[in-house]
């Protein structure tokens, strides 16, 4: 009956939609209301076709030509000159709504992925809005302002308890995509109802030549990274019973094989889509199942949009609805094991223009979206406690890394999987040494300013304790780090790298100061504007915090990774899960072990990693909500940038770890050879 209802006000809809006039709709607004209604109608047509016995018989091609058109004003050749732009949006309707409505404009296009799953009351819902818009008793620009304004807090609530039913609950439709479609039939990418860029198919059409041998090794060693995380941390796997897998689009093969694998324990699949709608925090950052973006100016221009609603009475409903969606489901959330994820890499940097027409979050919003996020992370970890999940995330790379993908990704594949036993032994014999140590200093060379002092934890026993994780390939692959959690005070310098690709952007003479922890000053040279480079790193590396403490102190010693990206050329390129590897690196926001402070942590070799808080972590008992930050962003120092790095005793004796870019600790020479060949 409710099926039946929902079909009817669809038609009804439609009907309303074909019917409004030019007399009706507010003076000036008319091309963008022509625009949008247009838009809406070819994504109801979509819906239709992709719903009925004629979608099978479309070609690969007839399927291509139908989403170029879908996406049209998104592609690159259409944006500058479509109402996406905030700065065209502006320039045509003027400073006081423009804005809005370009983000209302983006919104529609998250429909299109909304009709393959046939989300019917998501495409109704905003088709009403723009019936309510176009009504002549709606005679002002202010009037409609309103109601977009009450559009996204009205209906906030459909949308959180969906993302949370998404997080917690097998999709039918996602796992059926994955599981039963014909593979070596690329047709099968169209059914995301997302862009398919080069990417994706290249992806797809070079998996489909791999062995199935190769293909299983491919998704064993990321299974086998998630259950061997929870052995390495001692939790019960057997409580969990769902795994979320996030891929990007293209690795359905792997996909595939992985969930069998993970059948075995036994743990069945989650899956979920990036985020689409700006009440997700549309063009954030890449998660779920997810497609390379093919207009990064665009996700930079509305990464911000939920800021024209994003007020102090939406964040309190919003944690609300989030409180009782999880309080409803909490037996389900209590089985949730954590993400699988799979990365991708190679992507050109990207510098974005800054646009002062795209919306940018004031002050007070800052402050609400920090709030969100702390109270959220909490929310998330009461029913879901960190001390109890896990995760494992692997990265290969997408074909436009360049004309050496197919020897990259071989490359990467041996990468993933280099002996743990020969890397965990070596990486003993330095943390022998770092546990020596009060105080580790850290010097750049040459135009590197880098000159840091990082405080370490005291140790009551050392023959039992140690302040550094061995870090293999189990949930970060690959293998090849030592890492603390610095003690904050007195830790303090600069921090200096030539250029770092952070996330989907590229960062140029990033320079970071830090005072006992904390960081008090920070810059690149992005922009003219020295300005626009410090909003960037605000947005991307402090996230809207207005700091944030070093969590991390770590060395990579995967100098393996470190040769292939030499050999390629592509370190501007690497994603952070394998440039962290490839020299020392220092995280900003929470520390590694954020919400499992309690849980005790030992190497190989028996020793209790103590060093598992800082002075802001262990606020958590106290003041929660000043503990975690909910974000933390690795910066590597590459080996040609580095002068030395050494520790230092209390009575003042040096030992030396690196030394004009070389390891120097004995026991450690072969770390050496790839830096050399």
């Amino acid at each position: 009956m409710e099926d039946e209802i929902l079909r009817e006000r669809y038609s009804l809809l439609k009907e309303r939609l074909s019917l409004q006039g030019e007399n009706e709709i507010v003076p000036g607004f008319l091309s963008y209301y022509e625009i949008a209604r247009k838009k809406l109608e070819s994504i109801y047509g979509f819906y239709e076709l992709f719903h009925s016995d004629k979608w099978e018989t479309l070609t690969y091609t007839d399927r291509q030509q139908l989403y170029e058109s879908l996406y049209d004003d998104m592609l690159l050749t259409r944006y500058e000159n479509s109402y996406l732009n905030p700065a065209f949006a502006v320039k045509e309707l003027g400073e006081d709504c423009g804005g809005m409505f370009s983000m209302l404009y983006a919104d529609l296009f998250a429909l299109i992925s909304a009709a393959v799953e046939d989300k019917l009351e998501v495409l109704c819902i905003f088709g009403e809005l723009f019936v309510q818009i176009g009504c002549s008793e709606e005679s002002s620009v202010a009037q409609i302002k309103e109601n977009i304004y009450w559009f996204y807090h009205d209906y906030a609530e459909m949308f959180i308890e969906t993302s949370i039913q998404e997080m917690l609950y097998p999709n039918d439709f996602m796992e059926n995509l994955v599981m039963e479609s014909d593979l070596k039939d690329l047709r099968y990418l169209y059914q995301y109802g997302v862009y398919i860029t080069d990417n994706e198919w290249k992806t797809a059409d070079f998996l489909n030549q791999l062995s199935e041998e190769q293909i299983e090794a491919m998704a064993r060693t990321y299974t086998e990274g998630y259950r061997i995380g929870f052995e390495a941390t001692r939790k019960d796997i057997s409580k969990k019973k769902y795994v979320k897998m996030e891929y990007p689009i293209g690795f359905e093969r792997v996909v595939r094989a992985a969930v069998k694998q993970f059948a075995e324990i036994p743990m069945y699949p989650v899956f979920s889509r990036e985020n689409m709608f700006s009440f997700e925090g549309r063009g954030i950052r890449k998660r779920g199942c997810y497609s390379t973006s093919f207009n990064k100016q665009f996700d930079f221009d509305h990464k911000d949009d939920r800021g024209y609603y994003f007020d102090k009475h939406y964040v309190n409903r919003r944690l609300e609805i989030m409180k009782e969606a999880f309080e409803n489901n909490k037996e389900q959330a209590q089985l949730f094991g954590g993400p699988a994820v799979i990365e991708s890499f190679g992507e050109p940097q990207f510098m974005p223009a800054s646009k002062p027409e795209a919306y940018t979050y004031d002050d007070k919003q800052n402050e609400l979206q920090v709030t969100l996020s702390m109270k959220a992370g909490a929310l998330i970890n009461e029913y879901i406690p960190g001390e109890e999940y896990s995760f494992t995330i692997i990265s290969y790379p997408l074909p436009c890394i360049g004309d050496h993908f197919q020897e990259i990704f071989t490359r990467t594949m041996e990468l993933n999987t280099l002996d743990y036993i020969q890397y965990r032994d070596v990486q003993k014999k330095l943390i022998d040494v770092l546990d020596l140590g009060k105080e580790v200093h850290i010097l750049g060379k040459g135009d590197n300013q880098t000159r840091l002092i990082v405080s370490l934890h005291p140790l009551t026993d050392p023959l039992k304790e140690t302040n550094f994780e061995n870090c293999v390939a189990d949930v970060n692959i690959p293998v090849g780090e030592v890492f603390t959690s610095p003690v904050l005070q007195n830790t303090s310098g600069t921090l200096h790298v030539s250029q770092v690709f952070l996330g989907s952007y590229g960062f140029c003479d990033l320079k970071i100061e830090i005072e006992n922890g904390m960081i008090t000053d920070y810059s690149c040279t992005n922009f003219d504007d020295p300005m626009q480079g410090k909003k960037l790193i605000f947005d991307q590396i402090l996230f809207h915090h207005s700091t944030l403490p070093m969590g991390e102190f770590a060395i990579g010693t995967n100098t393996t990774a470190y040769k292939m990206g030499k050999d390629y050329q592509i370190f501007d390129r690497l994603p952070i899960l394998i440039a962290e590897k490839t020299g020392p690196h220092f995280a900003f926001g929470d520390t590694c072990y954020s919400h499992a402070e309690d849980v005790p942590m030992y190497n190989f070799d028996g020793k209790e990693v103590i060093a598992r808080d800082n002075e802001c972590s262990m606020k958590r008992k106290s003041n929660p909500e000043q503990a975690y930050f909910n974000c933390h962003t690795d910066i590597t120092i590459p080996f040609e940038e580095l002068a030395a790095i050494y520790v230092v005793q209390a009575d003042g004796k040096q030992y030396d770890i690196i030394k004009d870019g070389h390891f120097v600790v004995e026991g450690t020479e072969f770390l050496n050879i790839p830096l050399d060949a």
